[in-house]
């Protein structure tokens, strides 16, 4: 089972969530809690929808009916398996 970051997938991507991981010093608590409440949960399907100017950020990811538009430092927690 490969597990990858949400911010490496291409546009029109799909994969599901694995986990969240502080990927970054300025990943805290607070963050983690918030990607989980907003549905990044483990087992949920996801889509890459698109990203932003020059294909950084935000990245656009549609989770159940809901869009988000993400941070790379977001993108970056969320760990997923690739569909």
């Amino acid at each position: 089972m490969k597990t990858t970051l949400l911010c490496d997938l291409p546009n029109g991507a799909h994969a599901t969530v694995r986990g969240i991981v502080a990927a970054s010093p300025h990943a805290d608590k607070t963050l983690l809690r918030r990607l989980g409440e907003l549905g990044f949960i483990a087992g949920e399907s996801l889509q890459v929808m698109r990203r932003g100017p020059g294909g950084r950020e935000p990245l656009a990811v549609l989770i159940g009916e809901t869009m988000f538009a993400l941070r790379l430092l977001e993108a970056q927690c969320i760990q997923v398996q690739p569909a």
